[in-house]
């Protein structure tokens, strides 16, 4: 454990790529294989199941430094990290407990899930009383299910491909599934990523996906429209279906495997020819309909491992296949584009239509129309494009619409994480319950309770401004904060905030009867005043006009 404290607590200090991959090939010169493993499994997005809820341990950390539950939540607040205040607040270790990353993983850590209350308690004291404080950090993150780091799977693999002269591309590939939730890293396993192994992918085992770049520069600067192949961009979950050995598997984007989840898939996908790996998107798309259905009703099946005959009446599920990465047991990936797409169409499968334009503009025109045919602009591929791994620019390129966007009013604010936790990054925003007849209705309608003018919560967004904007938000939080709520401060209003979005529905579950898909903030609205903010209407509105 010590060792890969050490490990984490370099790679958090530093925004260094070179730092950060000399930090991991030390680490792994050192690291017996099983402890590799490990490291690898964590650093590169696995996270296994939490282990103590997070409830528990704030009171447990209070029984064992003889704190009231108010004083911890107030450090609790300063630090804005759990882990953080646990260390902080526990008493100087009695023992010395000096086991490997993969010994508390396997023997201390992950048996504590089938443990009643009473043995996670007794688990958890011990293991406190034992270590340092950094090393209850990172035990707190790892029991509660918070651990992460700033540092990607492609960083990762490119550390275990300098440090072990294994070809980065096949360590990408052997990769695939390595963190899959119910599989755990071994040494074997770890060894198997650095094997040379020409043979290709086996079983169940996809491959790397391939990703876009957002496309920030008019199109014509990619050259001749004949040159690429344009697609519809759909709004789904992105996937790769294997069908090999009489077998098929789902994989989604983050490497989960979701077979069971959509059975109508696996049945379509059964009749395919062995050896046949397709990547795609998975859709709602009711039967008769000329379009997918929003993505809201596609919610509907996530996360859900029971499906229910009335759910999959409600939002049946296809796939609209993309590209054809392996045929007859042959990976395809170095075949040109327009190759693989000519095979894909051979095989009868459903695939994604190319939208047809002489030029540039033309395609323009037909993007412009993209919120009617619920997508989300288009795919540009080049047409001798190989399929790459992760992002290679050039390549592929996604020209999204213009994200829908409302003015809003930031409300709540909520302290960060890491290198931020000592700054107010993650904000809650709201629009009027109507218009506000001038500024002075405005005005007291911040000061009065119940009133017929509101302001009413409806997102949450965290992302979109620059390290200066944050400061410079964070100190207006600071000043007009008028009440706390443990981490959470609610604010005087008076900043306004244009929010960007990629979808809007409907929801019970929300205050506002409204909720937005992955908002962002676009930029901060000095321009507009308080009152002149949006309303629930405009919310209504636009959702109507998606719709």
């Amino acid at each position: 454990m010590k060792r890969f404290v050490a490990l984490y607590l370099a790679l958090d200090a530093s925004t260094s790529t070179l730092a950060k991959v000399a930090a991991l090939k030390r680490y792994l010169a050192e690291a017996p294989a099983r402890d590799a493993a490990w490291a690898v499994y964590l650093l590169a997005g696995g996270t296994p199941r939490r282990a103590v809820p997070t409830g528990e341990l704030r009171a447990l950390a209070c029984e064992a430094a003889g704190l009231p539950e108010w004083l911890f939540e107030a450090g609790y607040a300063a630090t804005g990290d759990l882990g953080e205040a646990i260390a902080y607040v526990l008493p100087d270790p009695e023992d010395r407990l000096d086991e490997r990353l993969s010994e508390w993983m396997e023997g201390r850590i992950l048996p504590l899930r089938a443990l009643d209350m009473a043995g996670r308690r007794e688990g958890v004291l011990a293991a406190w009383r034992g270590l340092s404080a950094d090393e209850r950090f990172m035990f707190v993150k790892l029991v509660g299910g918070g651990f992460r780091v700033g540092v990607s799977k492609l960083l990762v693999q490119r550390a275990l491909a300098e440090w072990s002269g294994a070809e980065a591309a096949g360590i990408a590939q052997r990769m695939m599934g390595y963190t899959q939730i119910d599989t755990l890293p071994t040494a074997e396993r770890f060894q198997a990523l650095l094997a040379e192994d020409t043979s290709g992918a086996r079983g169940g085992q996809p491959y790397p996906f391939f990703l876009a770049h957002a496309l920030q520069a008019e199109p014509a600067s990619l050259g001749e429209r004949s040159d690429w192949l344009a697609e519809w961009k759909y709004d789904g979950i992105r996937a790769q279906v294997v069908k090999r050995d009489g077998q098929v598997w789902i994989w989604s984007r983050g490497e989960e495997l979701v077979t069971e989840r959509f059975p109508e898939v696996v049945l379509e996908a059964s009749t395919w020819p062995d050896g046949t790996v397709v990547d795609g998107e998975l859709l709602a798309w009711r039967h008769g309909e000329a379009e997918p259905a929003p993505f809201a009703l596609l919610q509907k099946r996530i996360g859900r491992t029971k499906l229910s005959k009335a759910i999959l009446a409600e939002a049946p599920v296809r796939l609209l296949a993309y590209d054809l990465l392996e045929s007859e047991g042959i990976d395809r990936r170095q075949e040109p584009m327009h190759a693989r797409r000519a095979r894909l169409e051979q095989l009868g499968i459903a695939t994604s239509p190319l939208v047809e334009a002489s030029d540039w503009p033309g395609l323009a025109t037909a993007r412009a129309g993209s919120r009617e045919r619920r997508v989300e602009g288009l795919m540009l591929k080049h047409r001798e494009s190989a399929y790459g791994i992760g992002r290679t620019v050039g390549a592929w390129w996604k020209w999204k619409v213009a994200p829908l966007s409302v003015d809003a009013v930031l409300i709540y604010a909520q302290a960060g994480h890491g290198r931020r936790a000592n700054l107010y990054t993650d904000y809650s925003f709201a629009v009027w319950n109507r218009a506000p007849r001038d500024a002075a209705e405005a005005e007291a309608a911040l000061d009065a309770t119940g009133g017929e003018l509101t302001l009413v919560p409806f997102a949450k967004a965290y992302s979109g401004l620059t390290d200066e904007e944050i400061k410079r938000v964070d100190r207006e939080i600071r000043k007009t904060t008028v009440e706390k709520f443990g981490p959470v401060r609610r604010v005087r209003p008076t900043m306004v905030f244009e929010l960007g979005f990629e979808g809007i529905q409907a929801s019970s579950r929300h205050k506002s009867g409204i909720a937005v898909r992955f908002p962002r903030m676009l930029r901060i609205r000095d321009d507009k005043p308080l009152w002149e903010a949006d309303t629930l209407e405009s919310l209504r509105a636009l959702m109507e006009a998606v719709s």
